[in-house]
C-alpha cells in the first residue's frame, strides 16, 4: 500500500507572521478554525512558522514552512494528538529541513494559494475606492446641467419628451388664444426659438408674456423675421429676462419697423444707457408703440438724455416707465427737456430716481411748458423735500388734465403738505392723491382735510406712514362726516390709538361716500375695535371694505365686531381684513358665524382674512 503525507492546519494551528508598514513591525499570531491537508507519498506533519508581508500596496507574502518534530501517523483521532505535541515542542527545525520535504511544485502553490486566500480574507482590508473612483457615475447614468440633479438615461428621455410636449402645448396656446402668459416658464432660449415659430403665421395671440423664462440676447434673435410679419400682436412682455444691451439692440432692430406691437415691456431686463440709446433710436422710427416698460434697469443720465431726445421726435407714445433707474438730478433735466416739446405723452413713471429738489425742480419746469395733456405723474421715492414740493404744487395749480399725483415716500412734511393743499384748492382734475410716507403730521392732514370741504373731485386720498395721531385723525374725520367725495382713504401706520378710532367710528355713521378703509397698525386694540363696531350697527350703504391689520386686537374687539355684523341685516361689508391681530380660536370663530349670519341673511359673502 502507498503511504501518503499530509499538511494538516487544524483548529489548535498558529500562523505568526509580521504586518510592516511604513513606520512600525507589529507581531501577529492567527489560529486556523479549520483543517486543511495535501497528501503526498509520504506523510509528513508541517508547521507553518511565519508569514512576512511586505507593505499593502505591494501584495505579495513570503511563507516559510519547517517541518514538525515526531514520527509517522495514520489519518485519524491520533493525528490531532501528534500535531499538538509537535506544536508543543519549544525547538523548531531550521528551514534546511523543512525544505528536504517541500511538496512538488504544484502541490506547494496549491497550498500557498489557500493559504494566502485565508490570510487576505482574514486581515487584509478593503482598498477604498480613490475619489475619482467614487464620483464617476455608473455606467447608464446621465447628468443633467442642473447642478446635483441626475437622471437615468430612461428618465433623461422622458423629461426631454415631456418638455417637447409642454412646448407643443404652448404653441397651440399661442394658436388658440388672445391673451397668452408664459411667465416664468423658464424655457430658455431654444424653447423661445420653437415658440417664436408659431408668433410667425398666427392671427389670433394679441397679447403674449415671455417675461423671466431665462432668455439671454441669443434667443431675441428668434423674433427676427417672425415681429414684421405678425401684425395681430398688440402687447409683448419680456421683463425678468437677462437680455442686457446686446438684446435690446436686436430686438429694437427688429421693432423699427413693426407695425403691430403696442405695448413693450422690458423692466428688470439688465441694460443700462446704450440698450436705453437703441430703444431711442426705435423710437424716432416707430409710430406704433404706445406704451413702453424700462422699470428697474441699469439708465443713467446718458439714458435718459437719449429718450429724451426721442420724445421730443415721437408724436405717438403715450406712457413712458422709468421706476428705479439711476437718473438723477440731471436725467431730470435732459428728460425735461424732451417733454418741452412733446404733445402725446399722458402718463409719465419715474419713481426711485433719487431726483432730489433739484431734479423736481427742473422737471416741473419742463412740464410747464408741456404742450400735451399729462394724466399721470409719479414722483414717488425721489428724495423731495418741501422745496421741490413747492414747485409741484404750482404744477399742479396749472394743470387742467392731470389725475394722478404721486409723491409717495418723500419727505415734504408739513410745509410741503400745505402747499399742495393750497394746489388742489384750485385744481378740478386731480382725483387720486398720494402723499403717504412723507412725515406729515396733524397740521399738514388739517390743510389737506380743509380742502376736502370744497373739493368735490378726490376720490381717493393715500396718506399712510405719516405719524398724524388722534388729532389728525379727528381733523380729518370732522370734515369728512358730511363733505368731500373721497371713496378710498388710506390711513394705515399714522399711529391714531383708540382715540383716533373713535373720532373715525363717529364719522362713519353719518359719511355716505367711503367704500374703503384702511386703518392697519394703529395700535387700535379692542377699545378701537369696540368703537368700530358701534358704527358697524349702523346701516352703512357705503362702506365694503375694512382694513384692520396690526392693531392688537383680542378676542373681546373681535366678540364686538361679530355681534354688530349679526345685529345689522342691511350690512354692506364685503371684505374684513383681522390679520395679524392677537385672536384665538373663541375670536375667529365667532367672526366666522357672524360671516355665515350674513349669508344667509341678505345673501352676500363676507370675505375673512385673519
Amino acid at each position: 500500500m502507498v503511504s501518503t503525507s499530509s499538511l494538516y492546519l487544524s483548529s489548535h494551528l498558529e500562523i505568526s507572521f509580521a504586518f510592516q508598514n511604513k513606520h512600525t513591525t507589529q507581531p501577529w499570531t492567527l489560529s486556523s478554525a479549520n483543517s486543511y491537508s495535501l497528501w503526498r507519498n509520504e506523510r509528513r506533519h508541517f508547521t507553518l512558522v511565519s508569514i512576512n508581508s511586505r507593505p499593502l500596496g505591494s501584495r505579495k507574502f513570503v511563507i516559510r514552512a519547517e517541518a514538525a518534530g515526531g514520527g509517522s501517523s495514520r489519518r485519524g483521532g491520533n493525528s490531532r494528538r501528534i500535531y499538538q505535541e509537535s506544536q508543543a515542542q519549544a525547538s523548531i527545525a531550521p528551514v534546511a529541513q523543512a525544505a528536504s520535504y517541500i511538496l512538488p511544485a504544484g502541490a506547494f502553490v496549491i497550498a500557498t494559494f489557500v493559504l494566502w486566500k485565508l490570510v487576505e480574507k482574514i486581515l487584509v482590508p478593503k482598498p477604498s475606492q480613490s475619489v475619482a473612483e467614487e464620483d464617476t457615475p455608473a455606467s447608464g447614468e446621465k447628468w443633467s446641467f442642473s447642478q446635483g440633479i441626475n437622471f437615468l438615461s430612461s428618465s433623461g428621455a422622458k423629461v426631454e419628451r415631456e418638455s417637447k410636449m409642454r412646448l407643443n402645448e404652448f404653441a397651440k396656446e399661442l394658436r388658440s388664444f388672445s391673451s397668452i402668459d408664459m411667465s416664468g416658464r423658464n424655457f430658455g432660449d431654444e424653447g423661445l426659438f420653437f415658440l417664436a415659430e408659431s408668433l410667425a403665421y398666427n392671427q389670433t395671440a394679441e397679447e403674449v408674456s415671455f417675461a423671466a423664462n431665462g432668455i439671454t440676447a441669443k434667443g431675441i434673435m428668434a423674433f427676427d423675421g417672425i415681429l414684421q410679419s405678425n401684425v395681430a400682436l398688440k402687447s409683448l412682455n419680456l421683463s425678468g429676462n437677462s437680455i442686457g444691451d446686446e438684446g435690446v439692440k436686436c430686438l429694437c432692430g427688429i421693432l423699427a419697423n413693426n407695425s403691430g406691437i403696442q405695448r413693450l415691456q422690458l423692466s428688470s431686463s439688465a441694460f443700462g444707457d446704450e440698450g436705453a440709446k437703441a430703444i431711442a433710436e426705435m423710437l424716432k422710427t416707430n409710430s406704433t408703440l404706445r406704451v413702453i416698460e424700462l422699470n428697474n434697469n441699469l439708465i443713467d443720465y446718458s439714458g435718459f438724455s437719449s429718450i429724451a431726445g426721442a420724445i421730443l421726435e415721437n408724436k405717438t407714445i403715450l406712457s413712458i416707465y422709468l421706476n428705479g433707474n439711476y437718473g438723477g438730478p440731471l436725467g431730470a433735466s435732459a428728460l425735461a427737456k424732451g417733454l418741452e416739446g412733446n404733445k402725446s405723452l399722458r402718463e409719465l413713471y419715474l419713481q426711485g430716481n433719487s431726483f432730489g429738489d433739484e431734479g423736481a425742480i427742473a422737471l416741473m419746469s419742463g412740464l410747464s411748458s408741456h404742450k400735451g395733456k399729462l394724466t399721470v405723474l409719479d414722483l414717488a421715492n425721489n428724495s423731495i423735500g418741501a422745496r421741490g414740493a413747492s414747485h409741484v404744487a404750482e404744477y399742479i395749480k396749472k394743470s387742467k388734465s392731470l389725475l394722478l399725483i404721486n409723491l409717495y415716500m418723500n419727505d415734504i412734511g408739513d410745509e410741503g403738505a400745505e402747499k399742495l393743499a393750497e394746489a388742489l384748492k384750485d385744481n378740478r382734475s386731480v382725483t387720486n392723491v398720494d402723499l403717504g410716507g412723507n412725515d406729515i403730521h396733524a397740521k399738514g392732514i388739517g390743510a389737506i382735510a380743509r380742502v376736502l370741504k370744497d373739493n368735490s373731485v378726490i376720490s381717493a386720498l393715500e396718506i399712510g406712514y405719516n405719524p398724524i395721531g388722534p388729532d389728525g385723525a379727528k381733523a380729518l374725520a370732522e370734515v369728512l362726516k358730511f363733505h368731500g367725495n373721497v371713496k378710498d382713504l388710506m390711513l394705515g401706520w399714522c399711529q391714531i390709538g383708540a382715540t383716533g378710532a373713535e373720532h373715525i367710528a363717529d364719522m362713519l355713521r353719518y359719511n355716505s361716500t367711503i367704500s374703503s378703509l384702511d386703518l392697519r397698525a394703529n395700535g387700535l386694540r379692542d377699545e378701537g375695535a369696540i368703537c368700530l363696531a358701534h358704527s358697524l350697527k349702523v346701516v352703512n350703504e357705503a362702506l365694503g371694505s375694512l382694513n384692520l391689520g396690526f392693531n392688537e386686537i383680542r378676542d373681546e374687539g373681535a366678540f364686538a365686531i361679530a355681534q354688530a355684523l349679526k345685529s345689522n341685516e342691511d350690512v354692506r361689508l364685503t371684505s374684513l381684513n383681522l390679520m395679524n391681530n392677537f385672536l384665538t380660536k373663541l375670536g375667529q370663530s365667532a367672526i366666522t358665524d357672524a360671516s355665515d349670519h350674513v349669508f344667509e341673511m341678505n345673501e352676500k359673502e363676507l370675505t375673512i382674512v385673519f
